[in-house]
């Protein structure tokens, strides 16, 4: 914007920040606590107010360009990122966000008011706070979006993470009873959990358990194979549970080769196999079903 970025526009707002830093952030925390929406503490709140006021006073006693403090300035562009996170992490809806950075506008344009008045000064300076927090307004909500959706992957893989547990149902017997569908993603977990857990362990048998798997696919089947084969590199044996009559059958019709894999039909089963197994030093293909 042409006449925004003089030195007597940028010195007026410098000055405001300076001079008026306490009474800045006092207000700007007080408007935020004034929102329905604000999800942190006063506490918080005035420490990233402090923050970014002193980053953009810093900022302007530069010479970077308005329009690319936010981008250029790493103490602004800090203040603004942790500002965004926070609220991210803290489960506030991206309009806080947005309303934080207009509520330190009208913080600003009004101590910018009581500074001068000179109304020509006024109106360039409100044209600079306008662009600078403009600009400042788009990082913020760039970095939210971006933060939240690093939380749901991770939210996503905890969930997974929880509903696939490897459990030791005897000493170097270990199990993974599955619930719901079995994808890709859901694979990996499954199986470097359970990779894990044979090394820690020193477990001999793993048994997968498929009772709570409502339909066996051959993309299902073929994760089933992965994690067998998996199991067996780390010098185990598994057992498939949970064969149901309508699994069996629906693997018969799919052609699915599932014969040089150990199966039975309930869990207790596939525990009582794994404790013969171990009674008699089996090792990995030495028992069939």
């Amino acid at each position: 914007m042409p006449g925004t970025d003089d030195a007597a526009v940028r010195e007026l707002v410098a000055q405001t920040l300076d001079e008026d830093r306490a009474a800045l952030v006092a207000d700007w925390v007080r408007q935020q606590l004034d929102d329905p929406g604000a999800s942190e503490g006063e506490r918080d709140l005035r420490r990233e107010a402090t923050e970014l006021v002193e980053a953009l006073r810093a900022a302007l006693g530069r010479t970077v360009p308005i329009g690319r403090i936010v981008e250029q300035d790493p103490a602004v562009r800090d203040a603004l990122t942790s500002l965004s996170e926070r609220r991210a992490r803290a489960g506030a809806e991206p309009s806080a966000t947005a309303m934080a950075i207009l509520a330190l506008k009208r913080t600003m344009l009004g101590a910018i008011e009581r500074h001068t008045a000179d109304s020509a000064l006024r109106y360039r300076a409100a044209l600079l706070v306008n662009e600078l927090l403009d600009s400042a307004g788009v990082l913020s909500f760039a970095v939210y979006s971006t933060g939240r959706e690093r939380i749901i992957r991770e939210q996503n893989s905890q969930m997974l993470e929880l509903s696939t547990p490897v459990v030791q149902l005897w000493r170097h017997v270990l199990a993974v009873p599955l619930i719901g569908t079995l994808d890709s993603a859901r694979t990996q977990v499954v199986m470097t959990s359970l990779l894990e857990a044979i090394q820690a362990n020193q477990a001999r048998v793993a048994i997968i358990d498929i009772t709570g798997v409502p339909t066996v696919d051959t993309a299902v089947a073929q994760h089933l194979l992965q994690t067998v084969s998996a199991v067996r590199l780390m010098g185990a044996e598994c057992v498939i549970s949970g064969i149901r009559p309508s699994i069996a059958q629906t693997i018969t019709q799919l052609g699915i080769d599932l014969s040089h894999i150990l199966t039975r039909g309930s869990l207790a089963d596939a525990l009582a196999t794994a404790l013969q197994m171990l009674e008699h030093g089996s090792r990995p293909g030495a028992v069939t079903g």
